[in-house]
């Protein structure tokens, strides 16, 4: 999962694999983009993102400000 330094709102976080991507909104938390990856790996991804939801708020808050 990564929170981009220059990315643009809504908070968000990006989700990588083997060649994937999810877009993942967090407030409130969404799927907002899917490029290739399975619906196996989206609902893991999913699934990850919701259980760390309060520290990726916090971390794109930091990076991005309230």
């Amino acid at each position: 999962m990564i929170v981009f330094a220059n990315d643009h709102g809504p908070s968000h976080v990006h989700v990588f694999k083997a060649g994937t991507e999810a877009v993942i909104e967090l407030a409130p938390i969404a799927i907002r983009e899917n490029y290739r990856m399975s619906r196996v790996d989206l609902q893991k991804a999913f699934d990850i993102v919701n259980e760390n939801r309060e520290l990726l708020l916090r971390a794109w808050r930091e990076i991005h400000g309230a």
